[in-house]
């Protein structure tokens, strides 16, 4: 697994204090986080610099958000090699018991033949049902 260092160094985004700190707690969970979810694990960082952070991080393509219907946005980090093209989207699993979001990088959303002249940009794509815990 790669360093939060080498992470930004790949994608060309300036190491601070604050990027590191983020992306070290993103890195650090299996499930895709929200703002708040970050805000309150980095209690005493500032939240305007946490929400500029994730704003640059997904220009960069350091990480992705998730709209999965609980109606907050949610960041995962990229794979390693992810360019955030139409190729590397992936579906994501929403557990409507727990809230909680993951990426399953192993299933790409399949490749759709769009009208002429139409660009993708971007798709999500959600499953939902019980995670793992909750399905116990």
């Amino acid at each position: 697994m790669q360093t939060e260092e080498e992470i930004l160094k790949i994608k060309k985004v300036k190491n601070t204090a604050v990027r590191t700190v983020v992306l070290r707690h993103l890195l650090s969970h299996e499930k895709a986080q929200s703002l708040k979810d970050i805000e309150n694990a980095l209690a005493y960082t500032d939240r305007s610099s946490i929400f500029r952070t994730l704003k640059t991080f997904e220009e960069n393509k350091v990480i992705h958000s998730i709209e999965d219907g609980s109606g907050m946005t949610k960041y995962a980090v990229c794979a390693e090699g992810c360019n955030c093209d139409p190729i590397d989207l992936h579906y994501h699993f929403y557990c409507t018991n727990c809230d909680k979001t993951f990426c399953l990088f192993d299933i790409p959303i399949p490749n759709i033949q769009l009208p002429k002249n139409f660009k993708l940009q971007q798709a999500n794509m959600v499953v939902k049902g019980l995670c793992d815990n909750c399905n116990r």
